[in-house]
């Protein structure tokens, strides 16, 4: 007993702090230990977090250009995720992302959604792939079904021959086998390829996580774009909706929800194989939103802007027939049938399904930020600035 107490004496004299770890040794070790499922490098997370550290996780974001997988690529590179982002544009669209992670770990790579030799380089390295393609219109080369179901699951079974852990799949809430038309005399196309895609990639891949967003709004989104571009509205600038918008509710969600929600889904394994709803708290007519929208717009304008009703607009109708022939040249603004469809379509919640509750983020109102988000859009706002800058200074005496 003499001889154990002086040697830990002397070892706390000359601070030999490996000695004293290895004399006196702890019981907190795990009786479970994690089990790597891949023991490769790529499976060892590096530094104390943040942006440039590693966080395990390698990424691929097919969509990375589009408006949701530009926000999401930043937001996983600042937690020390390795990207590698496949793009079919001009590289010069998507250079941006090149700063969302530290250095040399954001990698681009072109491909092609019908060539599978391309769809594997970018895959093979990664444990997380996210599919965030879709299409508003069909061309020549690629359908409505080429891409939300052929390609979908072709990404899919690539994925699950290279190996990935998770696959994540962006949907749209209201896919469905048979959708109620509302405009369009037949069901959508474009929500039925969707439910047809996510069936897809559960056969492909059964652990895949599907999510179901509602319309997402944001800086640069396709909602706020869509209803304030002076070619979507009518004469005097009157906005034409189906049955004036009062038919048609919506639960519009923030980009910034739709983001922490997928980075969420990332990050906890527990996700898979599960569906998830990503919608806002409340509830609004499309009718309320867009008129919203165009209060805020013309607030520093002397114009007011109405809705009116869609069916007694031939003109108006006759348009939107034309711009389907112009949008794959010309694409200004989605002025399409299918997208009308779309933002006419209810908000349907199957409450069996998670949300974004579920995974402990709470969504923000739209309330709080149409502000904010509105910004871009104001008209008139410089005129009001520089009739401001006019007014004479005001003076208490006169000198004769």
């Amino acid at each position: 007993m003499a001889t154990w107490v002086a040697r830990i004496v002397g070892t706390t004299r000359y601070k030999n702090v490996h000695s004293i770890s290895c004399m006196v040794q702890s019981c907190d070790y795990s009786t479970e230990p994690r089990i790597i499922k891949n023991p490769t490098i790529t499976s060892l997370q590096r530094g104390t977090g943040g942006r440039s550290s590693f966080n395990g996780i390698v990424c691929t974001i097919f969509g990375c250009s589009s408006f949701v997988g530009q926000s999401l690529a930043i937001r996983l590179g600042s937690i020390g995720t390795q990207l590698i982002l496949p793009h079919r544009c001009d590289h010069y669209h998507v250079r941006e992302l090149k700063v969302g992670g530290d250095l040399g770990q954001v990698f681009f790579h072109p491909f092609d959604l019908k060539d599978e030799e391309s769809l594997i380089k970018v895959m093979k390295y990664s444990n997380v792939v996210i599919n965030l393609i879709g299409t508003v219109y069909e061309t020549s080369n690629y359908s409505f079904s080429d891409v939300h179901v052929d390609g979908a699951r072709r990404i899919a079974r690539i994925a699950k021959k290279c190996n990935v852990d998770r696959f994540i799949h962006m949907s749209c809430l209201n896919a469905s086998e048979n959708p109620t038309p509302m405009i369009l005399s037949e069901p959508s196309k474009l929500l039925r390829t969707k439910w047809q895609g996510e069936l897809a990639v559960k056969e492909e891949f059964p652990e895949a996580t599907i999510i179901r967003p509602s319309v997402i709004y944001g800086r640069k989104d396709n909602f706020f774009i869509h209803y304030l571009n002076e070619r979507r509205m009518g004469a005097n600038y009157n906005l034409p909706l189906w049955n004036k918008g009062e038919k048609t509710e919506k639960q519009p969600v923030s980009i910034h929800d739709v983001i922490s929600g997928i980075t969420a889904i990332v990050t906890n394994p527990d996700t898979a194989g599960k569906t998830y709803q990503f919608v806002g708290p409340n509830r609004y007519t499309l009718r309320r939103l867009v008129e919203w929208m165009m209060e805020h717009s013309f607030k520093y304008d002397h114009f007011k802007s109405n809705v009116v009703d869609m069916r007694y607009k031939p003109f108006f109708m006759l348009k939107v027939s034309i711009w389907e022939y112009l949008y794959a040249v010309h694409p200004i603004v989605d002025l399409l049938w299918e997208v009308l469809e779309f933002h006419h379509t209810t908000d349907k919640i199957d409450p069996s399904l998670p949300t974004l509750e579920d995974l402990g983020i709470i969504p923000r109102t739209m309330e709080s930020r149409m502000e904010w988000e509105m910004l871009p859009y104001l008209r008139g706002k410089a005129t009001v600035t520089e009739y401001h800058r006019l007014d004479p200074p005001k003076i208490d005496t006169v000198p004769k």
